[in-house]
């Protein structure tokens, strides 16, 4: 099957969210939204991929697919927990009720429901889909609580005395809400409690993910309706530090969010503890545009998850960087698996790698995307991030990310991030500062 180092991309056709992210049994598996029968979305499968060490992976070809009434429609995101030594991948099962006669891979006017489910697996690799299936969730039937047809994505733990699972749902789709659910033997789950802000954060809210870290604890969430700009991506992924009461499921979210990235490109975040206990994210990049391959979708790099201060970081994972730590001083010498540029920037300064800008304003990192990104309405080009926290020398520090489809601009340690999908992207650099940038790629070469 293909492998890909630094970026997990689709096997062919099209992929999307990133589900049952773990570490399991000396692999990392990551599954993911995939639709096998042509480059754009459908009814959804679990594709399947694994890597040793975050950094190269491997496509398995299929996990799940539609068998049961529940799921005929789509095997939609979940996520995975390990217990007693078998793999649990629970998930969103969808019906519709009313199919699409000009494509079966649709419904009409979103009449469909959508339920919760469950397949164990012995060694992470082989899933039952004919018999091995449960529902674990039904579908909505308390208004009061959520909705019937939108309310998926399961994100699973366990907690100091029971399992615990929280979705996305919509109170009547006026504004986006998570629901909380506990359960003692995985099987049985009851209704806990839900947290919601109110219509200026989104009608939706799916893909949630909520963890612990030493420094505090996090909702990632992804809010469909956000943006009220005009700007093609509308729903974007966000996070808030927050407060969570395991007893009650009750959840503080504070006014104030920061975007997952600022490059407003990333959606569907998900994370895991890699191996070494380290909160590890990891997120859809959305493509305007089927590759030359034909294929469209891809990941970004992993990314360890802090809190400091209230602020979350999201730092480049330490065996990305190892594995692009080879020093060349050509660009000529980096690998086909693309390449980390390193470099400081100062107010005014400009970097511009195969045409797309970086460049430093005052005190925010401004990228460019105009010349190597499609045009198209409401496309989003400019991307910036708040103003960060200067360095002892007044300066800021990049690690840049960069293979043929996308670029990661990791500033001061991943204070912030902005991540951009590009096309056509040159094979030069252009630095007008006076500090040198420095050239990383792999160690394989």
């Amino acid at each position: 099957m293909k492998r890909h180092t630094l970026h997990l991309k689709a096997p062919d056709n099209w992929v999307n969210d990133p589900n049952g992210f773990i570490y399991y049994k000396g692999y990392y598996h990551l599954f993911y939204q995939y639709f096998p029968y042509g480059p754009r979305w459908g009814t959804m499968h679990w594709g399947h991929a694994v890597s040793r060490d975050l950094v190269t992976w491997e496509h398995k070809g299929l996990a799940l697919y539609p068998t049961t009434r529940a799921d005929q429609n789509g095997c939609f995101s979940g996520s995975a927990i390990e217990q007693d030594g078998k793999l649990y991948l629970v998930y969103t099962g969808v019906r519709y009720e009313v199919v699409n006669p000009d494509d079966p891979h649709t419904c009409l006017d979103e009449q469909f429901e959508s339920a919760q489910l469950m397949i164990s697996s012995e060694d992470g690799f082989r899933f039952d889909n004919e018999h091995g299936k449960e529902v674990i969730i039904p579908p909505v039937t308390d208004p009061a609580i959520g909705d019937r047809t939108h309310t998926r994505d399961p994100k699973i733990w366990r907690g100091k005395d029971a399992w615990y699972l929280v979705l996305g749902s919509t109170m009547g789709e006026k504004y986006g809400e998570v629901l909380f659910y506990r359960s003692d033997d995985l099987h049985t789950w009851t209704y806990v409690d839900k947290a919601w802000k109110g219509p200026e954060y989104g009608w939706m809210w799916e893909c949630p993910d909520y963890f612990p870290t030493e420094g505090g604890d996090v909702l990632l969430l992804s809010a469909m309706g956000l943006l009220k700009n005009g700007e093609k991506e509308k729903n974007q992924s966000i996070c808030f530090p927050v407060t969570f009461d395991e007893e009650t499921c009750s959840l503080d979210i504070p006014d104030q969010y920061q975007y997952l990235d600022y490059g407003l490109d990333l959606y569907a975040p998900q994370t895991a503890l890699d191996k070494d206990g380290r909160r590890t994210m990891v997120a859809w990049v959305r493509m305007p545009r089927v590759t030359e391959e034909g294929w469209i979708g891809m990941f970004c790099s992993p990314r360890v998850v802090e809190v400091k201060d209230g602020h979350v970081f999201f730092r480049m994972h330490p065996n990305i960087r190892k594995a692009f730590s080879k020093a060349v001083y050509d660009i000529k010498d980096v690998s086909d698996d693309g390449y980390m540029a390193s470099f400081e920037l100062e107010d005014g300064e400009t970097v511009t790698i195969g045409g797309y800008v970086i460049r430093r304003t005052g005190d925010r990192i401004v990228t460019d995307r105009s010349n190597v990104y499609p045009a198209f309405e409401g496309a989003h080009l400019v991307s910036e991030t708040p103003d960060i926290s200067r360095g002892t020398d007044g300066s800021f520090h990049l690690e840049v990310l960069v293979d043929s489809n996308l670029i990661e601009t990791y500033v001061n340690d991943g204070e912030y991030v902005i991540s951009n999908a590009v096309y056509d992207l040159g094979n030069e650099i252009q630095y007008d500062g006076d500090k040198k940038i420095r050239l990383y790629t792999t160690s394989e070469r």
